[in-house]
């Protein structure tokens, strides 16, 4: 339902704004120069600065990247990787693909016992669950071939962050709490996030002096201050003692990748994403693909046909997901298939509009399917360019452990490969061979960030941490703004739901359907189940608040920070 509102006053850095809005969405943020959307206000300052300063936006993209690791321990990292989809003013689309990789000495069975079982938590907790971190290698690649500030000036707000400390808010003490037992299992990381043993109170300051120390390495040295000398030296100290298998030739080899975006068309616009190792880009325009067959506007928000339909959507997709997606350097992703507005159509032409599919009768290689934690920042700029990162730890804090003398929180992205066919990770996806594990390989990702062009300029950068679920949050987002016209904020303020193949369940926001939409769906044959985690979307649209809508005055940029946590800021200038 909607409700007129009176007039809100949201007061961001570059102005105050009063004006209507519709349903429980306060009014997007609006600036005149550009827009910084993260997860935490601190970050979000420190990119809007670095713009401010005549920085681009992979300038800013960056120092964000460096913050975070600072003032979001739970997914901002040095110890991790991600990924980078960059439109640049002059039309260029480029990806890069920074993502965290299986050290040499990996194997395909390395969590299973003798008996082929999974070793609960080998993949999750502690050093074997590290894959080789990417996020410095990623972000000076990105500064030297996109940027225009030196590496010294991006870093600088990190590093005084890390060395003089940070006032906790409340979202930030609630994140840390999450964790405290984790880290009492691991001292130096106990050191850093417990205070005297107990867990940071609001109002009380973080000082991190190890990273401080690692961040003026990377300053003064790049890539080599982190991989090389001391750095990497304690990394694979750290790693051995604790039972890892990392080695210095490991840190030695690892090199970001460059690659083409995915890129589809749904309704006019065009969608350039992330591509393998992420899944993300391809199963996005799979769904939209599949559901543009439907007029879901026509059939309305979150009726129960058109949530079937969407539905539907995504669980053809996430068994292609899982069946035969995987690191382009080790098997051959069947893009043209996936990605065929045909494939689509076959897709469709096996939906029931009155019933929903079983999950374990839909098998790769059966027609129409026949084979061949995180966090996410939107950055747009006056000059046209538009950046969308995703980069993650895995899980919240990752494995738990900090290598010492280093102040780096570790990944557990390991877990992201397919420890045995058919056991789900710590996600429940249950995949397929093409993600099995092998040295220096790269593990599949949901990542997904994602621009949105019209006529080659870009209208909509968004993106959104959240393990399986970011793929199906970043749909709606685009959906919902493309399809049922609204804001940004209400876009990304909007209840969601999540299939995935399996398990066959359907997770409901709590409002997101009526309790009579949810008896049609149960009596389609749908299994609903409770919501999860909730995600962290940051979008931002370009010209006005709507797609196609009236500017506010000069204003140009219109950020969206999803109110689900509550440690993020979308600002401007």
């Amino acid at each position: 339902m909607s409700f007129p509102l009176k007039c809100l006053s949201l007061i961001a850095s570059a102005a105050v704004l009063c004006c209507n809005a519709q349903a429980a969405s306060v009014a997007p943020v609006a600036a005149e120069h550009g827009m910084v959307v993260t997860a935490q206000h601190l970050a979000t300052q420190v990119g809007v600065d670095v713009l401010k300063r005549g920085g681009n936006a992979i300038d800013a993209a960056v120092a964000v990247g460096y913050a975070l690791a600072v003032v979001y321990p739970a997914a901002g990292n040095l110890g991790g990787g991600g990924f980078m989809t960059v439109q640049l003013a002059d039309g260029r689309k480029t990806f890069l693909d920074f993502r965290e990789k299986a050290p040499l000495a990996a194997t395909a069975n390395m969590y299973l016992d003798a008996d082929g079982n999974v070793i609960k938590g080998a993949s999750t907790n502690g050093y074997l669950a590290v894959g080789i971190p990417g996020s410095v290698a990623g972000f000076e690649d990105a500064r030297t071939k996109y940027g225009t500030m030196s590496r010294a000036k991006l870093l600088a707000p990190a590093i005084t962050m890390a060395e003089r400390g940070f006032v906790l808010q409340e979202g930030d003490v609630d994140m840390l709490k999450t964790a405290t037992a984790d880290f009492k299992k691991d001292a130096p990381t106990a050191a850093i996030f417990l205070n005297k043993g107990e867990p940071f109170q609001i109002g009380q300051t973080l000082v991190q002096k190890d990273l401080a120390k690692t961040l003026k390495q990377v300053s003064l040295k790049g890539t080599d201050g982190f991989y090389k000398g001391e750095v990497g030296a304690n990394i694979v100290a750290a790693s051995t003692a604790g039972k890892g298998i990392i080695t210095q030739e490991d840190l030695n080899q690892y090199k970001v990748r460059e690659l083409a975006p995915i890129e589809c068309d749904y309704r006019g616009y065009h969608i350039v994403s992330a591509p393998p190792p992420s899944s993300g880009g391809v199963v996005i325009c799979e769904i939209l693909n599949i559901v543009e067959g439907y007029p879901l506007k026509d059939l309305g928000f979150r009726s129960a046909q058109s949530v079937h339909y969407q539905i539907e959507a995504m669980r053809h997709a996430y068994l292609d997901r899982n069946s035969y997606l995987g690191d382009p350097d080790f098997v051959k992703n069947p893009l043209d298939r996936l990605l065929s507005k045909d494939y689509a159509a076959s897709i469709r032409a096996v939906i029931d509009p009155a019933k929903a599919g079983v999950s374990k009768d839909m098998k790769p290689g059966v027609a129409p399917h026949e084979g061949s934690n995180t966090t996410h920042y939107s950055i747009v700029d006056s000059m046209g360019n538009a950046v969308s990162v995703t980069y993650t730890l895995n899980d919240w804090f990752g494995a738990k452990v900090t290598a010492a003398k280093t102040g780096v929180l570790m990944n557990n992205e390991m877990d992201d490969f397919t420890s045995k066919i058919g056991v789900p990770n710590i996600y429940g996806l249950v995949q397929g061979q093409a993600n099995s594990i092998a040295p220096g390989k790269r593990p599949l990702s949901s990542m997904s960030p994602t621009i949105i062009t019209k006529d080659g300029k870009p209208v909509m950068v968004v993106g959104t941490p959240g393990g399986s679920r970011i793929i199906t949050a970043v749909t709606h987002t685009i959906m919902n703004v493309i399809d049922y016209g609204m804001n940004v904020q209400e876009a990304v303020d909007a209840p969601r739901f999540h299939q995935q193949w399996l398990p066959d369940l359907t997770n409901m926001d709590t409002f997101g359907i009526s309790p009579d939409t949810q008896k049609i769906l149960v009596g389609m044959g749908h299994n609903l189940g409770a919501p999860q985690p909730a995600n962290h979307l940051a979008a931002i649209l370009v010209g006005a608040p709507t797609l196609g809508g009236k500017p506010r005055g000069n204003f140009k940029f219109y950020g969206a920070n999803d109110p689900r946590r509550n440690t993020g800021l979308a600002a401007g200038y």
